[in-house]
């Protein structure tokens, strides 16, 4: 692969282990990691001018339902709560199909990495009319992001107990066969991996106990991560109680749903002994503030989960409970959430950007992405702050109090994805067509 070199930014944060910030310095990438940082570098490769931007280390989106993204503010659910939002959705995706999720992940990947993502997870957990965990990772493949899609799963119906609708859940043993394929197809456990796959059933309400536990045997034996919702708000809190006789934190505990190879989504509602219990453990958080709002669902203690040692990333979540997939304008709504619940001062516009990169690779386990530093991948965003949004600026690096929260140019291992503001790798606009299309039929 050529070098290519970012030469000249106003300002790099780096979030490496210093947290360095230079100013008018050059960034050489070559064979997809970042070879060196400083001013006055030279290459005769590409050259990519970053006078009047801030660089940063891509973004990491730990949660998101792409398949969702074909049904944005559907009426019926602008309204409801988590549980009511989700029985007046199952019977649209229950019409889904390989073509659906497929598009809906292109649009999705394509909003995250014009708002400077790198790196998504993703947690799929219906599959109907022959929909696969594999048609989101040709997406990903397609656009060029790095990606983490989980096997989610639901495996308790309606008639069974369970909130989604009997149609959408499957045999449990073809669940745990699936994750066996996917796994063994598509994960990449090297440093450097465009695709690792997670297994993640979906919540406490939708899977079994026995699940929840051969999921995380499973894992282990493979290698790959863990990865489901708990805490999400007080419904949540109550069925378990009621179900379980306990907490969600000892529940995932006594599943062996805790440690550094599992995240879990949402937290909300954590107490301060599953705060613990998490730190202690190494498992990571992804926490979904604009979700949270969208669903009235709390503001979730990540103050006080960082205080702890809580490893904490961001997520957009579904774009139908979300309704957007701005990462940057997630992580502006992180800080500003922390300031509401604990003063103006609990959270930083460079500590939100932090949870933003290096937060969320140290929860997905990519200590090779999230930072800029020598030998580190290349996924780097730049960022043009001479536009109105970053006018009358001070400190232009401090991006989520005033800067854009669209991309200039966007790099994943070296490779430009996007370009002048515009996708350099998928026609999107014929995407979106598509796109228009597929949700006017499930509307019909």
């Amino acid at each position: 692969m050529a070098e290519i070199l970012i030469r000249g930014a106003d300002h790099i944060l780096t979030m490496d282990d210093q947290r360095r910030e230079l100013s008018g310095a050059d960034i050489l990438v070559r064979d997809g990691v970042v070879a060196a940082l400083g001013p006055g570098l030279a290459t005769t490769g590409e050259t990519v001018l970053a006078t009047g931007c801030v660089v940063t280390p891509g973004l990491v989106n730990t949660h998101h339902h792409l398949y969702q993204t074909l049904t944005r503010a559907v009426p019926g659910g602008q309204d409801a709560l988590l549980f009511g939002w989700l029985q007046t959705l199952y019977p649209i995706w229950s019409r889904f199909g390989p073509e659906e999720m497929r598009i809906s992940a292109l649009t999705g990947l394509a909003e995250l990495a014009l708002s400077g993502c790198t790196l998504s997870s993703d947690h799929l957990y219906l599959y109907p009319n022959g929909a696969r965990l594999d048609d989101t990772i040709d997406a990903a493949r397609e656009i060029g992001l790095r990606f983490h899609p989980t096997r989610g799963s639901m495996s308790i119906g309606e008639s069974a107990g369970g909130l989604p609708p009997d149609s959408l859940v499957e045999d449990e043993a073809a669940i745990l066969d699936d994750c066996i394929r996917v796994v063994d197809t598509f994960h990449d456990a090297a440093e450097g991996a465009m695709v690792r796959v997670g297994l993640a059933p979906c919540s406490p309400f939708s899977v079994s106990r026995e699940l929840m536990r051969d999921a995380a045997l499973l894992a282990r034996d493979k290698g790959v991560m863990l990865h489901t919702h708990l805490a999400e708000n007080d419904e949540d809190i109550a069925y378990s109680q009621a179900q379980f006789g306990c907490r969600p934190g000892q529940y995932a505990e006594d599943l062996g749903w805790t440690g550094a190879d599992v995240w879990h989504a949402h937290c909300v509602k954590l107490d301060r002994h599953e705060i613990d219990l998490f730190a202690r453990s190494g498992t990571g958080v992804a926490h979904c503030p604009c979700s949270n709002c969208r669903l009235g669902s709390g503001i979730a203690p990540v103050r006080r989960m960082r205080d702890a040692g809580v490893k904490v990333g961001l997520g957009v979540d579904g774009s139908a409970s979300n309704d957007s997939g701005n990462l940057v304008s997630e992580a502006r709504q992180a800080m500003l959430l922390q300031r509401v619940a604990n003063g103006a001062d609990a959270m930083s516009a460079r500590e939100a950007l932090e949870i933003a990169t290096r937060g969320g690779a140290d929860v997905l386990g990519r200590p090779d992405c999230g930072r800029l530093a020598p030998g580190k991948r290349a996924d780097i965003a730049i960022w043009d702050t001479r536009g109105v949004e970053s006018a009358g600026s001070w400190d232009p690096a401090a991006l989520l109090l005033a800067g854009p929260t669209r991309v200039r140019d966007l790099f994943v291992e070296g490779r430009q994805v996007v370009r002048d503001g515009h996708l350099a790798t998928i026609d999107l606009p014929r995407v979106l067509d598509r796109q228009r299309a597929l949700a006017r039929a499930l509307a019909s």
